[in-house]
């Protein structure tokens, strides 16, 4: 059973804060294991990958075969079904829509004193995408890494996804190369990510690695962190749904299992102002569990970290859903766009009973690699503003300099850098004669 919460009661604010701080993430010592896989994989490269790929994937590979070739993603992409080649097809045409609005454009222009000043926006050179393997082997996510990759202008995209017992799935693969991307390898795991920061003999190396991933994954990102950018360190899927009584209960029974049946750590959580719906959803839910294909992830997950919470009012929800902080925000009430206003805090928003998160998920747009474990209080999702970079530019004239240089004298010499303003002094003694 979930817990059953209630704003009014006077424990309240002890059990909430209970909630918020629960441990939902299994957290192995795993930190010192990665930091010798990426060590030996940056000291000898193929070899050091090909045997962790054979002992973890059980998949003997050479150096050759690591990287799929052209005729075998074609070979691979030719068994999908139509249905889903034509899924995969809107969704990317959606995705690349939505963040081609988010290209964020150059500007210059000459200030008062005569400096002309701007920026300008580039993209990284090489990103790499880490897609994971096996039972979580999803093709939404390569559209949602790849596609604002490509859109930012990234030149060289590469994939590594593990295919353990060489057990490949066509649609990621057919999902790459509708993305556009360059590279794919069959390699997963802490070796991927060092692969992808370091190169190999045979792996150039990236300026960017994105993409979820185990606890191996996550500790190796933090360790190449630095010598690459990353997006995020991601934890457990996790859904807010705020619900009033005027809704189907099996609905939003169906919204919270969305991510309840990703994993047994995730988290689902309903804030409403009526108990009495509250009490039908978690029937609903009950109901649903007996027969969800995944009922047994779904069901651990609703169990231990499952939450409903009763309220007095929205403007209460929404002061409670900003201390969560959900990866996902459901707003099922009757003016969810005046709610929206007061969640700053929610990696992504859906507003009204016919925006299910699944929609999210597939394709609705917006990207669905989102902050997670309260990180939407300070972090976004992930988007073309993830590949590219800002760089400033200044240019002076000479009037622009006899205005202002001399108040970099002053900073120069107060903060005893003789060389700065000493730079600056004998370009101003240019100028004066």
């Amino acid at each position: 059973m979930p817990v059953f919460l209630d704003a009014a009661q006077p424990d309240f604010e002890t059990a909430f804060t209970a909630l918020l701080n629960a441990k939902r993430e299994d957290s192995p010592d795993v930190d010192a294991i990665v930091a010798g896989i990426i060590a030996d994989v940056r000291a000898r490269g193929n070899e050091a990958v090909l045997e962790l790929t054979e002992k973890f994937d059980r998949l003997k590979l050479d150096a050759d075969s690591l990287r799929f070739s052209p005729e075998e993603i074609e070979a691979h992409c030719a068994t999908v079904p139509n249905a889903e080649r034509e899924a995969l097809e809107l969704a990317a045409e959606r995705i690349r829509a939505y963040h081609a609005r988010q290209m964020p454009s150059d500007d210059s222009w000459t200030d008062s004193s005569g400096a002309t000043l701007g920026w300008r926006w580039t993209a990284v050179s090489a990103a790499g995408l880490y897609v994971p393997g096996g039972l979580a082997s999803y093709p939404s996510s390569v559209l949602m890494n790849a596609i604002p990759a490509k859109v930012a202008g990234v030149e060289r995209l590469a994939i590594a996804v593990p295919t353990p017992d060489d057990v490949v799935n066509p649609l990621v693969l057919l999902a790459a190369k509708i993305s556009g991307v360059d590279e794919i390898y069959r390699m997963g795991g802490a070796q991927a990510i060092a692969a992808l920061a370091y190169g190999t003999e045979t792996i150039a190396p990236v300026d960017k690695i994105t993409g979820p991933g185990n606890a191996f994954v996550a500790a190796a990102k933090r360790r190449v962190f630095g010598k690459v950018g990353i997006d995020m360190i991601a934890g457990p899927s996790e859904i807010l749904v705020i619900a009033d009584a005027d809704n189907d209960p099996d609905w939003i029974a169906l919204d919270l299992m969305s991510q309840a049946e990703h994993d047994e750590s995730a988290q689902s959580l309903l804030i409403t102002t009526d108990a009495g719906f509250g009490r039908a959803v978690a029937a609903a839910v009950d109901k649903r569990l007996e027969t969800l294909e995944r009922r047994a992830i779904a069901g651990a997950s609703w169990r231990d970290y499952g939450a409903i919470i009763t309220v007095r009012d929205l403007d209460e929800a929404a002061e409670l859903s900003n201390r969560i902080a959900p990866e996902h925000l459901e707003l099922c009430v009757a003016d969810p766009e005046a709610l929206a206003g007061k969640c700053p805090h929610a990696g992504a928003i859906f507003l009204g009973q016919w925006t299910p998160e699944a929609i999210g998920d597939y394709v609705g747009g917006p990207n669905h690699v989102l902050p997670t474990a309260r990180s939407a209080r300070f972090s976004s999702g992930l988007s073309v503003m993830d590949f590219v970079k800002r760089t400033t530019m200044a240019r002076m004239t000479p009037e622009a300099l006899r205005a202002i240089g001399p108040a970099a004298e002053v900073l120069a010499t107060s903060e005893s850098l003789e060389a700065h303003g000493l730079s600056v002094t004998a370009r101003l003694k240019k100028l004066n004669g």
